[in-house]
C-alpha cells in the first residue's frame, strides 16, 4: 500500500535490505485472514504507509545480521509478526507490517517507531524480518505442504488461550465463535491436547457441520441470539464446562459471550482472545461466588508456536483438514475477495 487511500496494489520493490537485528527471508506461504479486505480499507486501525502488509507466514531463512543467533540461513521459520520492546516490567508490543498494539492497544512513541521501522511484512516474494518475531522450526523444511504451515500462526494463538485456560485431556472445552477461523483453530487445537469434547458454538450451520464431521468428540451448538438459551444450550451439550475459549470477533452484543460465561462450571476457566469490542457484564457475586478465573490473550510466546510446530510434526494436529486455496501475487484484490468469503478451516494461502 503506498498510502491509506490506495488499497492493496501489485509493484515491483527492490529487495528488503538486511538490517541490524533481522534476518532476510524468502516467503513461502502466508494466510490471507478473512477481514484482511476490512484491514485494507481502514476498519481495524492504521499502519505507516508505504507499506508491504503481511504480518505472519513461513518462510526460509536466507541471510542473518551479524549479531542474529535465533535462527540461520537455511532455516524455515514462523514469522509471528509480534515485536515486544523487551522492557520487562512494562513492554510495549505491536504486530509488523499490519494493525494491532498490545497493552491498552493505544498506541505509543515506541510501538509507532516498531512499526515505521519494519514495514516489509509477508504479501511479498521476500521480507526482512526482525529476529525476536521469528521461529525456526525444525524439520520444517521436509514438510510436504507448505501452503498448510501458513496456519501455524493462528494455531499458535489459539493453543496459547488454550495454555491460559490450563485446557487438559480429559475435559469439556467450548469454543465460542468456532466458525470463525480462529475459533476452529481453537476447536483443533483443544482436540490435539486430548479434550474429552469440544463444544463448537457458532452461528454458521455449514461450517459447524464441517467442525462436527472431524471428530466424534466435537458436540456443535448454533447460537440463537438469546442469552439464556444459548447459555443452557452450552451446558447442556457434553456435560460440565470445564473451560470455555471465546474467539468472537466483532459482534453487535456481548451476549454470544456472555452466554459461554453462563455455561460455565464452578472453578472453570474464561479465557477472551477474539475481537469483540463490546463491555462485559460480569456479576461480581456470581463471577466470586463460582469461582471462576477469567483471562485474556493476545497472540502468543515462541514456545507455543514450537509447540504446535510439534503437535503438526508428530502427526497429533492433522493439517490435512485445511481446506485451503492457494492465490498469487498478480490479483491482490481478487485474493482479498476470496479471503473475505472464506470461514472455519476453509483458508487463503499467498503462495508468491
Amino acid at each position: 500500500m503506498t498510502t491509506p487511500e490506495s488499497g492493496l496494489h501489485l509493484a515491483e520493490l527492490p529487495d528488503p535490505v538486511l538490517r541490524g537485528g533481522g534476518a532476510t527471508l524468502d516467503v513461502l506461504a502466508t494466510q490471507i485472514p478473512a477481514y484482511t479486505e476490512v484491514l485494507v480499507t481502514g476498519g481495524r486501525g492504521g499502519f505507516p504507509t508505504p507499506i508491504v502488509l503481511g504480518t505472519c507466514g513461513i518462510g526460509r531463512v536466507t541471510a542473518t545480521a551479524d549479531e542474529v543467533f535465533g535462527v540461520r540461513a537455511g532455516d524455515v521459520v514462523v514469522a509471528t509478526g509480534l515485536f515486544r520492546s523487551g522492557r520487562a516490567a512494562r513492554p510495549e508490543e505491536a504486530l509488523l507490517a499490519w494493525t494491532g498494539i498490545g497493552g491498552d492497544g493505544r498506541a505509543t512513541p515506541t510501538t509507532d517507531r516498531m512499526r515505521d521501522l519494519w514495514r516489509n511484512g509477508l504479501y511479498a516474494e521476500r521480507a526482512v524480518q526482525p529476529e525476536r518475531t521469528l521461529v525456526a522450526l525444525p524439520g520444517a523444511e521436509a514438510y510436504p505442504a507448505p501452503e498448510r504451515l501458513a496456519f501455524l500462526p493462528w494455531l499458535g494463538i489459539a493453543a496459547e488461550a488454550a495454555e491460559r485456560a490450563e485446557v487438559r485431556a480429559g475435559q469439556v472445552v467450548a469454543v465460542v465463535g468456532a466458525t470463525g477461523q480462529l475459533g476452529s483453530a481453537a476447536v483443533l487445537v483443544a482436540l490435539a491436547r486430548g479434550a474429552a469434547a469440544v463444544v463448537a458454538v457458532g452461528r454458521n450451520g455449514d461450517a459447524l457441520e464441517v467442525l462436527a464431521g472431524l471428530d466424534p468428540r466435537v458436540v456443535p451448538v448454533r447460537l440463537t441470539g438469546d442469552r439464556g438459551a444459548d447459555g443452557r444450550a452450552i451446558a447442556a451439550a457434553a456435560g460440565p464446562v470445564d473451560a470455555v475459549v471465546d474467539t468472537l470477533g466483532p459482534v453487535p452484543s456481548p451476549d454470544p459471550t456472555m452466554a459461554g460465561y453462563d455455561a460455565l462450571r464452578p472453578d472453570g476457566a474464561w479465557v477472551l482472545v477474539g475481537g469483540v469490542r463490546q463491555d462485559l457484564p460480569i456479576p461480581y457475586g456470581d463471577f466470586m461466588h463460582r469461582r471462576l478465573t477469567l483471562r485474556g490473550s493476545w497472540i502468543c510466546r515462541d514456545a507455543t508456536v514450537l509447540a504446535v510446530w510439534s503437535m503438526v510434526r508428530s502427526g497429533v494436529l492433522d493439517l490435512s483438514v485445511l481446506d485451503v486455496t492457494v492465490v498469487g501475487l498478480d490479483d491482490p484484490a481478487g485474493a482479498l475477495a476470496t479471503a473475505s468469503r472464506s470461514r472455519g478451516l476453509e483458508v487463503v494461502v499467498l503462495v508468491p
